[in-house]
């Protein structure tokens, strides 16, 4: 602790001067009495205890100023420490700062060339790979290329030998064919004469078989129908030989949907003749019905009538899968080549209706149907009940059957 000594002498002379001066004033006065005596120096006592209180109370202010002065030096001292402190540590944090952003930008720079490398060296790695790519692709085409110069070249033999058997079994297909329409032709000439001198004789409007025929008529004209069930028996033997040609030819193209096809038609058509063993000929009256086919009128009854619609619509329905089969196969459009189509004898029993008439128009609801198959839709027909059908307008357009009275 600071002492002010001038302060403290300052005070004491102060002190000595006053006593000095009591001093003198009691001499002077003398003889002054005790009591008053008495009474000046107690007085002066305590003028002298005030001095000295008042010294003591100013030392002790300078005291107490000087101790806060002291304070407020430290005080200030200390902030200035703390504020060079501060600086200090902000001088660090900015080297600090500076040195990581330095390290910062060597690791960006060091991850920029790592990256520019990886990326050279997937560029160049992806032009290897699209080089390889280009020349593996250039050798598939290639391929492909020829195998599809392979492929046209074995599809033009395969259509060659197609045509050259199909020409073959067209030839041999039309030599009876040609036969039984000359004899249907023939007989239908003769009966037609034979109806016209029975309408001259009776008188009757229209009638191709009357009811009034004798009986040996009636012999004959149940022979003549008896003998077209025959004429099929032998067309059916010897469909089941091209069958078997057809079933080769459809294995060497890997046709599989329509070698299918053409097994389930034949299976559907063994059937049918277990049908027809079992069918019995009955005489369904006179022909009342007749229908129109290029440019010429036909007659036929109320069973040939039904047999005709039935050869449109089982046409419709084998033609429909026969479409879905080379559509699955990825064959062209080919309605003519199926086997459906070239034997179109489903469902017929050789009474009232010739084998010809009867395929015809099988093969215009084949037609029909085989389109319908191919492109997945059904325009000429529906299904319902799980049964395909042919509309009941195409029938009657292209059958334009009339009821005769």
């Amino acid at each position: 602790m600071n002492v002010n000594y001038r302060g403290l002498a300052t005070s004491a002379a102060l002190a000595f001067a006053v006593l000095i001066g009591a001093t003198n004033v009691t001499s002077a006065q003398g003889r002054r009495g005790r009591g008053q005596e008495r009474s000046q120096e107690n007085q002066e006592q305590k003028d002298q205890r005030k001095a000295q209180q008042e010294a003591s109370r100013n030392s002790q202010r300078e005291e107490r100023e000087q101790q806060k002065q002291a304070q407020q030096q430290q005080r200030q001292a200390e902030q200035q420490q703390a504020v060079q402190q501060r600086a200090e540590q902000q001088r660090q944090r900015d080297q600090r700062s500076t040195q990581q952003t330095e390290q910062n930008q060597r690791w960006e720079q060091n991850r920029q060339r790592v990256q520019q490398s990886q990326e050279q060296q997937r560029a160049q790695q992806q032009e290897r790979w699209e080089q390889n790519r280009r020349r593996v692709q250039q050798n598939q085409e290639q391929q492909r290329a020829q195998q599809e110069q392979n492929r046209q070249r074995v599809q033009q033999e395969q259509e060659q030998q197609r045509a050259q058997q199909q020409q073959r079994w067209e030839q041999q297909r039309q030599q009876p064919q040609i036969q039984r329409n000359q004899d249907w032709q023939r007989r239908q000439r003769e009966q037609q004469q034979q109806d016209a001198a029975r309408r001259q004789q009776s008188g009757r409007v229209y009638s191709d078989r009357s009811p009034n025929l004798s009986n040996a008529q009636q012999r004959d004209w149940r022979a003549y129908q008896e003998q077209r069930a025959s004429q099929y028996h032998q067309e059916w033997s010897r469909q089941q030989s091209y069958a078997l040609q057809r079933q080769r030819l459809l294995e060497q193209q890997r046709r599989r949907a329509q070698l299918r096809y053409q097994q389930s038609y034949l299976a559907r058509l063994r059937q049918d003749q277990l049908r027809l063993q079992s069918w019995r000929y009955s005489d369904y009256g006179p022909y009342n019905y007749r229908y129109s086919r290029g440019g010429s009128y036909y007659e036929t009854n109320r069973y040939g009538a039904q047999m005709l619609r039935q050869a449109i619509n089982d046409g419709y329905e084998e033609g429909y899968r026969a479409g879905q089969a080379d559509r699955e196969d990825g064959w062209n459009y080919s309605p003519q080549e199926a086997f459906g189509y070239q034997d179109a004898s489903y469902g017929y029993d050789g009474y009232y209706v010739d084998l010809s008439e009867y395929q015809y128009y099988f093969r215009q609801g084949f037609n029909r149907g085989y389109e319908d198959g191919y492109y997945s839709r059904y325009q000429y027909g529906r299904y319902s009940n799980g049964t395909l059908g042919i509309l009941g307008t195409i029938l009657e357009q292209i059958l334009n059957l009339q009821l005769m009275n």
